[in-house]
Order: C-alpha cells, then sequence, then structure tokens
C-alpha cells in the first residue's frame, strides 16, 4: 500500500511538473480579405482555473517570408511561448501576417489588408473567444523584422488598442529599403517605388516619429549591432530623443537571428509588465 502510495504521489509530482501553456491553432474568417486565416493562441497553464483571467494579451508579429507558425516553432528553445505566457500569467497571439505584406492595408492588392485584419478582426475574434482584458489596458504587440516594422506602425496609427508596443531588428525605414529581395515585396503592396516616394515615406515607422509621440503608446526598442538593420534602428532612436518620446532603446550583441530574438522576447516582456502595473498604479490613483 505504501509503495502504491508513493507511486501515485509521484505520478502527481510529475504531472504538476509537466504541466505548461496550451498552444491552440484559431481560424479567422478576414471580412475584409475574403479569406480565413490562422494564428496561435497560447494560454498560461492557469488559464484552465474557471475562477482566472481576465488575462493580458501579447500580440507577436513574424518577419518577412514566415508565417503564424515560426514563434511557435523556430524559438530557442522551441516551447520559449509557453514558457514565456507561464511566466508572465498572459496570452500571447501569433498572427499571420502573410510571406510579405509588411502590414498594411495595401492601396493595390484588395487581398492584403493586414492592418485592418490585425487591429480589428483578430482582436474581435480573441476577446469574443478567450478570457482576455478587451482594452488597451490590457493589450500589447510586438514582432520580428518586418513585425517590427509592423507592430510600432500599427500601434502608432490605432494608440486606442496598444498600451505598449516593441520591435525586435526591426524593418523601420521601408523608403531605404533597397535590398533585391525585400524592394519588390514592398511595391507589391504599396505600387512602384519610383512613382510612390511619399507612400513609402509615410509608411515608414523612422518618418513617423511624431505619431509616436501623439500616440501616448510605451515604446521598447532593440536591435543587435551585428544586424544589417541597426543603423536603421539607431536613426530611429535619434529622432524619437531629439523629438522627446518616450522609450526604451537596447543595443547588444547579435545578428538577424531567432538566437537574437529569442533572447529579446523576454525584455520586451518584462517593459509591458512594468507598463501594465505603472497603468494600473495611475488608474488606482486616479479613482481616490
Amino acid at each position: 500500500m505504501q509503495k502504491i502510495r508513493y507511486t501515485l504521489l509521484l505520478l502527481l509530482t510529475l504531472t504538476v511538473l509537466t504541466a505548461q501553456a496550451k498552444v491552440d491553432t484559431l481560424a479567422i474568417q478576414s471580412p475584409s480579405m475574403q479569406k480565413t486565416l490562422k494564428a496561435g493562441v497560447v494560454t498560461p497553464k492557469s488559464y484552465g482555473k474557471k475562477k482566472n483571467g481576465p488575462y493580458p494579451v501579447l500580440y507577436l508579429l513574424h518577419g518577412y517570408s514566415g508565417n503564424f507558425s515560426n514563434w511557435l516553432k523556430v524559438t530557442k528553445p522551441q516551447d520559449l511561448l509557453q514558457t514565456m505566457a507561464d511566466k508572465y500569467d498572459l496570452i500571447i497571439v501569433t498572427p499571420e501576417g502573410s510571406y510579405s505584406s509588411w502590414y498594411f492595408d495595401s492601396p493595390v492588392d484588395k487581398a492584403s489588408q493586414y492592418e485592418t485584419y490585425i487591429t480589428k478582426e483578430l482582436v474581435q475574434e480573441v476577446d469574443a473567444t478567450y478570457k482576455t482584458i478587451p482594452a488597451k489596458g490590457g493589450r500589447f504587440i510586438s514582432g520580428l523584422s518586418m513585425g517590427g516594422h509592423g507592430a510600432l506602425y500599427l500601434a502608432a496609427r490605432h494608440p486606442e488598442l496598444y498600451l505598449a508596443a516593441g520591435s525586435m531588428s526591426g524593418s523601420v525605414n521601408i523608403a531605404g529599403i533597397e535590398r533585391q529581395n525585400l524592394k519588390p515585396s514592398l511595391e507589391a503592396v504599396l505600387g512602384p517605388k519610383e512613382d510612390n516616394t511619399e507612400r513609402f515615406r509615410q509608411n515608414s515607422v523612422v518618418h513617423m516619429v511624431p505619431q509616436l509621440k501623439a500616440s501616448g503608446v510605451q515604446f521598447i526598442i532593440d536591435c543587435g549591432v551585428d544586424d544589417f538593420l541597426i543603423e536603421d534602428n539607431r536613426e530611429l532612436h535619434r529622432r524619437m530623443v531629439y523629438e522627446q518620446v518616450p522609450h526604451d532603446y537596447i543595443e547588444r550583441p547579435g545578428a538577424h537571428s531567432w538566437a537574437y530574438w529569442s533572447n529579446a522576447l523576454e525584455y520586451h516582456l518584462l517593459f509591458f509588465q512594468k507598463a501594465q502595473a505603472a497603468a494600473a498604479t495611475a488608474l488606482s490613483s486616479q479613482a481616490q
């Protein structure tokens, strides 16, 4: 009998130790693009208890040539998002951003309306399906490379949605991109660059600093010193300092790689946690 009790206790202990965040794949109908898109949704292990929640949500955007599953499969370690969801007790959503949407509402391709999809259709679906905090105070957005640009761009244009936003190795100056593999993808959603130079400039985060300042969103920006995008990120930082836009800016050893982004994620989560705590304190003070 004692041996049986010991075995049951051991099994219970192993169950507790291995319990981890749950990963769902959500299929979302996009009216703006007339197609169904997938999103990964990571809920923390505490989510299963009815009394828990609501939870803050991080929308985590993938990069150029990627898809919604990248953050779930390519990080180092691979279960990084599950670990972070448990540690910070939040929901993490990894949306589909297409191979090269750049998270714009394209004026030339009606099948590429990813600004509307991310900020309206996806948010509504997630809030309706999960126990979220359905307000600015419980919503964050971040991303890598193309997704870093997307996170800052969407936060600047929709400040009512996000308390804080982050960029990891962000492509923050699309007007300056001349790389052979990237320029055609931008022209596919914005039109030929030679005929639309102002459109490219207006949609580059580095030229949107006044909008970033007016948004009231809190920003964290980081980039590896060996990244080919480091100078664009430094220029954005300089402009934000000049315009007195509050933000955290970080440079660390590293290149444009999953090793760098996997390490960067927790810095962003710490920043978002701090922003949420400060917002809650400010709200409590106003109520007194």
